[in-house]
C-alpha cells in the first residue's frame, strides 16, 4: 500500500458535504487528504496545516473528525516519507488534544470520560422533553435547530465529539503496531506517544512498548516509551523502568523517574517494589536544574520542567519527610519557561502547589509563622507571578480563589508586600495573571 489511490481507498464513498468540521461543511477535507498523499511537499505541509485547523479546531473535534482517521492511520503507516510523522500527530490531537496533557503525570482517564459521556439517542430525547414544553416561539425555533443538528449526527457536547474521534483512533492501534519498529526513530518516537493516551488498551500496548524499549537507541524515543509505559501500567514490569534510572543520558533517567512516580502515584499498592519517593525525587530535581536539552519528549509540549515540578508534587504523600521535596519544587520553580501552544503552565502549578501545602484558612494567615519553606515557595511564586510578561486578568481565577481560601493576598503588589519583596511600580489593584 504505497500509491494514493491505495491510501484513500473509500475516500469517496463518504458523504463528507452532509459532515462538519471547524468552518462548516467537511467537504473540503477529501481534498486536503489528497494532497498529503501527494508529491508536492508545500501543498502536502499546507494541507495538514489545514487538517489541523479543521477537523481539531484548537483541541474541538466535529462529526467529520473520526472519519478521516483511518486515512491518516493508513498515511502513517504507508504513505509519503514526508507524511507519516505529521500523520501520527495529527491522529495524537484527534484522539488527545493539549488540554488533556493538563492530567499529567497521571495520565487521561477514559472511564469518567465514558461516564460523563451523552449518548446521541439520549440527547434527542433530552431536546425532545424541552421542545415538548417550550412555549417561546424564538428558544422553540432554536431548539429544534440544534435537535436537527444532533439527529443528522454532529456531535453537540465536546467531550461526545472528542470520544468519537479518541474511539476512532483507538480502534487503528493495532494497525499502527508495526510503527514501533519502524527505521524511523521519529515515527516510533511519536507512535510511543500516541500509545500513551490509551490506558483501556494496555494489555496489547504494554508488550510491544517494552519490546521496543529493548532495542532503542535513540534518548528521546527511548524516553517516550518510558512515559507510555509509565502512564499505562500498574506496576514497573520486570524492573524495565527502574533500570533506566541509571541510563547515560539524562533524558532517558528523567523519563524513568517521571515513569516511576506515576505509577507510585496512581497505583500505591506497588510501591514496595518501586524506588523510594526520595530517589525518585532526587533525579527529577537535578533534571529539572540542568540546562535544558536539545531534545525532550513531546509531553506537555515539550516544557519538561514544569512537568517536572508536577510529578514531585505527587511524591510528597509518598515520602517519609516531604519537606526536602518542597525544597526541590522551590529549586526547579525559577526555571519555569512559558511556550507558545500551552498556556503558560505557572498558574496551574502555582494552584497545586498551595493546594498541597496549605489549609483552608478563615483568617490571613501571618508570614512569619509559616515554616521557612513555604514562605520560601511564596517569596518565589511572587516573584514569577509578578514577572512582566504575566498578563493579568480579572479577579475570580482558580489562582485568585486559592489565595483567598488560604488566608493569602490575591493582588500582586499585596503578595509581594507580604513576602518581604518590593513593590515600587507595581500596581495596588493589579490582579496576579493570565491562564489561571
Amino acid at each position: 500500500m504505497n500509491r494514493s489511490d491505495d491510501l484513500l481507498a473509500g475516500l469517496d464513498d463518504i458523504d463528507w458535504a452532509a459532515l462538519g468540521h471547524a468552518y462548516g461543511s467537511a467537504e473540503d477535507v477529501p481534498g486536503h487528504l489528497r494532497a498529503v498523499c501527494g508529491p508536492d511537499e508545500e501543498a502536502r505541509d499546507s494541507a495538514f496545516g489545514d487538517l489541523f485547523n479543521t477537523i481539531c479546531h484548537q483541541g474541538t473535534r466535529y462529526s467529520a473528525s473520526p472519519y478521516a482517521v483511518p486515512f491518516l492511520a493508513r498515511i502513517a503507516v504507508a504513505g509519503p516519507a514526508g507524511a507519516r510523522a505529521d500523520a501520527l500527530m495529527l491522529l495524537t490531537r484527534l484522539a488527545v488534544d493539549w488540554h488533556d496533557e493538563y492530567d499529567l503525570p497521571l495520565g487521561i482517564n477514559t472511564a469518567a470520560w465514558r461516564a460523563a459521556d451523552v449518548s446521541p439517542e439520549e440527547c434527542l430525547h433530552e431536546y425532545d422533553e424541552a421542545i415538548a414544553t417550550e412555549t417561546d416561539e424564538e428558544r422553540l425555533k432554536n431548539l429544534r435547530e440544534v435537535r436537527a443538528y444532533c439527529a443528522a449526527g454532529h456531535p453537540i457536547d465536546a467531550r461526545e465529539g472528542a470520544l468519537r474521534s479518541y474511539d476512532a483512533v483507538r480502534a487503528q492501534l493495532p494497525v499502527l503496531l508495526e510503527l514501533l519498529g519502524d527505521q524511523d526513530p521519529e515515527i516510533r518516537t511519536r507512535t510511543a506517544y500516541l500509545f500513551g493516551w490509551f490506558p483501556e488498551d494496555a494489555a496489547p500496548l504494554l508488550p510491544a512498548l517494552l519490546a521496543c524499549l529493548d532495542l532503542e537507541r535513540d534518548p528521546a524515543c527511548t524516553a517516550t516509551v518510558l512515559i507510555a509505559v509509565g502512564l499505562l501500567a500498574d506496576h514497573d514490569p520486570d524492573g524495565r523502568l527502574r533500570h533506566h534510572l541509571d541510563h547515560e543520558h539524562p533524558l532517558p533517567r528523567w523519563a524513568a523517574a517521571t515513569a516511576l512516580t506515576r505509577v507510585l502515584a496512581a497505583h500505591p499498592t506497588a510501591a514496595p517494589g518501586l524506588p523510594s519517593a526520595q530517589r525518585l525525587a532526587a533525579e527529577l530535581a537535578a533534571f529539572g536544574a540542568r540546562p535544558a536539552l536539545e531534545t525532550a519528549t513531546a509531553h506537555n509540549d515539550g516544557d519538561l520542567r514544569s512537568y517536572t515540578v508536577r510529578s514531585l508534587l505527587h511524591l510528597m504523600p509518598a515520602a517519609e519527610n516531604p519537606d526536602p521535596i518542597l525544597l526541590q519544587v522551590v529549586g526547579v520553580l525559577p526555571r519555569l519557561e512559558g511556550t507558545a501552544v500551552v498556556p503558560r503552565p505557572l498558574p496551574g502549578l502555582a494552584v497545586d502547589l498551595l493546594d498541597a501545602l496549605f489549609e483552608p484558612a478563615d483568617t490571613a494567615q501571618v508570614f512569619a509563622e509559616l515554616s521557612r519553606k513555604r514562605r520560601e515557595l511564596l517569596r518565589i511564586l511572587a516573584e514569577l507571578l509578578a514577572a512582566a510578561d504575566f498578563q493579568p486578568v480579572p479577579f475570580g481565577s482558580s489562582l485568585h480563589e486559592r489565595l483567598t481560601r488560604y488566608g493569602l493576598p490575591s493582588t500582586r503588589a499585596a503578595l509581594r508586600a507580604y513576602a518581604g519583596l518590593p513593590t515600587e511600580g507595581e500596581d495596588p489593584d493589579a490582579p496576579l495573571l493570565a491562564s489561571c
